[in-house]
């Protein structure tokens, strides 16, 4: 069998020379192979291999026998052994969400920690056998083509070199070596989804096809092959479709619709949306995108379609601005950004951005918009009200507020993304103020 995991090891590049890895073990019989397996593999890729192991403190004295199995197995390998003990069922209460789910949590955030610490790789020992049971629990939860791939046999700095084998290939391993190995006893009821499906479901599937487990894992590889396809292009959509204020409605629709519903994913998460959106969630934003509207993906953040651009509209309680007396050689801060103004001789630069220097002296002050606030094109002297230059260039109305202005009484000179205006403007003879702002 080892052989086999050497193959896995190398079809997906799971290990390199001087690696080190951490053993994810619970004592059972998988992870109880797992540290038997890469000890025996030390040699040949030059490992430095350690173990973890989580007490979760659902199980009393069983969970103790666990803890004291793992130190005396650890200690039979010569492997140092890093222990955490958490109280997952008052944990799982005070985070309102189940003891399993809340018991995986535990035992990744320990190994990323770990992993860190000792710049490692986390070794699991999830089988095909495992990955078999998690296809049918996406797929009765719902899932995407990323769910149908199940369990990869890589993710970022997890590793799990025995995915290729299914469970009676472990327990033949751990038998054929003298592996003894303990037993948790939730494991024997159905109080857990996954206990539920491998009691009951698994055997159904196994009598339609005996090879199920090895079928599922073919079906995983074809779905992250799939899905990496149109990840890659919803990535580059991302950026494709990008436009001032959000994303180009009109590019949107063009796209084939899987990349646009994955690049919605990939939005979703980077606005911090869900760690994992609904499918729902999606297709009603595929739906504003087409036809217009706003959708409510929490309370401080919306999704909006309108006028032709796609954005998310968040609220960040920002305070009411006060106004700031122009002048030369200033700095403050504001919105996320720093401002500062300054004389230059220059005006080669930015015309937007160029004030004249005359405002200094003329009561010019930086504020927000008021009601009667004007605005004089520059190139057309129109004068028009503030509020309907916004409408005529497109500035989403929930961030209207927030812009900056310079001005005098309710005279713009100059206004972020609009920049000068004709009053603010400089002549050829004038000296310049640069009004300069960038991320703070």
């Amino acid at each position: 069998m080892l052989n086999r995991v050497i193959t896995t090891v190398e079809k997906y590049g799971l290990l390199e020379k001087g690696d080190s890895v951490i053993v994810a073990l619970s004592g059972g019989a998988d992870s109880t192979a797992l540290l038997s397996i890469l000890v025996s593999l030390k040699e040949k890729y030059n490992l430095s291999v350690y173990a973890a192991h989580i007490n979760h403190n659902i199980r009393g004295e069983e969970a103790k026998r666990d803890e004291n199995f793992c130190k005396i197995l650890c200690k039979k390998f010569n492997t140092e052994l890093f222990i955490k003990s958490v109280d997952v069922p008052t944990l799982a209460k005070q985070q309102k969400i189940s003891e399993e789910l809340c018991g995986r949590n535990v035992r990744y955030a320990f190994f990323e920690e770990l992993s860190q610490k000792l710049g490692a790789k986390v070794a699991t020992a999830h089988t095909a056998s495992d990955n078999a049971e998690t296809l049918i629990f996406n797929i009765a939860r719902g899932t995407s083509v990323a769910g149908l791939s199940a369990i990869p046999p890589k993710r970022g700095n997890i590793i799990r070199p025995l995915i290729e084998l299914l469970r009676g290939d472990i327990e033949s391993y751990c038998k054929a070596n003298n592996l003894e190995y303990v037993t948790d006893s939730t494991n024997l009821a159905d109080d857990y989804t996954r206990n539920y499906i491998r009691h009951n479901i698994m055997p159904c599937l196994k009598r339609l096809n005996p090879s199920f487990e090895r079928t599922a894992l073919g079906l995983g590889e074809s779905a992250r092959e799939s899905f990496c396809f149109i990840r890659k292009y919803a990535e580059k959509a991302v950026n494709d479709c990008k436009c001032d204020f959000g994303y180009d409605c009109k590019k949107l629709l063009k796209l084939d619709r899987a990349v646009l519903k994955e690049m919605l994913f990939i939005l979703l998460k980077n606005n911090n949306y869900s760690v994992c959106p609904e499918r729902k969630t999606v297709l009603l934003l595929c739906e504003i995108i087409e036809n217009g509207g706003s959708v409510e993906l929490s309370k401080q953040c919306t999704a909006v379609s309108k006028q032709g651009i796609f954005r998310f509209v968040c609220s960040d309680n920002l305070a009411d601005f006060k106004e700031i007396p122009l002048k030369n050689n200033m700095s403050f801060f504001y919105d996320g950004k720093t401002y500062t103004v300054s004389k230059i001789a220059d005006k080669s630069t930015n015309q937007n951005n160029l004030v004249a220097a005359k405002w200094l002296n003329e009561n010019a002050v930086f504020r927000t918009r008021r009601a009667g606030d004007r605005f004089t094109y520059p190139d057309r002297t129109v004068t028009k009200p503030l509020r309907k230059v916004f409408n005529e260039q497109k500035i989403p109305s929930e961030i209207r507020d927030r812009l900056l202005l310079l001005a005098v009484s309710d005279t713009v000179l100059w206004c972020e993304r609009l920049g000068v205006s004709l009053q603010g403007k400089p002549n050829d003879t004038e000296n310049l103020l640069m009004i300069i702002n960038k991320e703070g």
